[in-house]
């Protein structure tokens, strides 16, 4: 009976060491051909794959920045879900049932040069390629859910301090028969900017010739809502206050300052910006941040003070 339990553990053993081995060699796979795709490097924290439900779980893919921009991340998916059909696979075909993706945030960049991160992707390159010449990496995804939280512009070329701005975009959107690579880069790349109304990106004629149209809409139009940005902070009200005053005299300039109400008021990236602060207790302060430009509420420019605020904070 001993011997029994002794060869079964062992089996059990091996079992489990042939499935770790199995996720960590396709994770590595799986990060190297998505780099080579985009031409970005790409690290994926958590993956494991089911044979007999047919499944897959992605945790923690970060799309870093191409080379000519800072060492940050562009894309953020904490989470992705597919369902893949195994008989297709056994036969060499890509065709997964549904993909769920979460995307977190996407960080657009523009270079001191005035050129974007997305821009400099390989996946962007196709724009200058004839539809002919391009060959594309077929798949099948009968359907995608993309859930998008925000995306955060950092413009470099502006002076003296970077220009940052955020957009709440918190949409959930369901797309059907994806047939290549192409198209669910188009679609995770491409779809934020369009929720935030950016334009000028040219991965939108690479998005274009991979069968994808977007029509990107006016700045403000998508995002209805709070015109202002609000949140409560582990940190005294003091302490946050000079922060703040720092932070608005980096990227603009302090005009008005009342330590006694939290009260500070001045211009960054263009527009009028307000900053209140509210002690909630002794270590919690709630901050909220109005801006204005020509008399129109500009939540992205109020979202990207209290972005930068947080950053000096960590």
């Amino acid at each position: 009976m001993k011997k029994i339990l002794f060869i079964l553990a062992i089996v059990i053993g091996v079992a489990v060491v042939l499935c770790v081995a199995k996720d960590l060699m396709l994770k590595t796979t799986i990060s190297a051909v998505a780099t080579q795709v985009t031409g970005a490097k790409i690290d994926i924290r958590g993956f494991s794959l089911g044979i007999f439900n047919q499944s897959v779980r992605i945790t923690g893919l970060k799309m870093h920045n191409p080379k000519g921009f800072t060492r940050g991340i562009l894309v953020d998916l904490p989470k992705i879900m597919v369902r893949y059909d195994l008989a297709s696979l056994l036969k060499g075909k890509t065709h997964l049932k549904y993909v769920d993706v979460e995307l977190k945030e996407l960080i657009l960049e523009k270079n001191k040069d005035g050129k974007l991160n997305v821009d400099s992707l390989k996946v962007a390159e196709s724009k200058e390629a004839k539809p002919k010449e391009k060959k594309k990496v077929s798949m099948q995804i009968d359907e995608l859910k993309l859930k998008i939280g925000r995306v955060i512009y950092k413009d470099y070329s502006a002076e003296p301090a970077p220009a940052v701005e955020v957009y709440e975009v918190n949409s959930s959107k369901t797309y059907k028969n994806i047939t290549s690579v192409e198209q669910l880069a188009a679609l995770i790349l491409v779809g934020p900017l369009q929720d935030a109304g950016i334009r000028g990106a040219t991965i939108y004629g690479a998005a274009a010739l991979a069968g994808v149209a977007f029509l990107p809409a006016a700045a403000g139009m998508t995002l209805l809502g709070k015109d202002y940005a609000e949140e409560n902070i582990n940190i005294p009200m003091q302490k946050l206050y000079k922060v703040s005053l720092d932070v608005l005299n980096r990227i603009g300039k302090a005009e008005k300052e009342n330590m006694a109400d939290g009260v500070i008021s001045g211009q960054a990236n263009g527009a009028g910006v307000t900053i209140k602060l509210k002690s909630i207790s002794s270590r919690i302060t709630q901050i909220n941040i109005s801006a204005r430009k020509y008399l129109l509420p500009k939540p992205e420019i109020a979202a990207g003070v209290l972005y930068q605020i947080k950053e000096r904070l960590k």
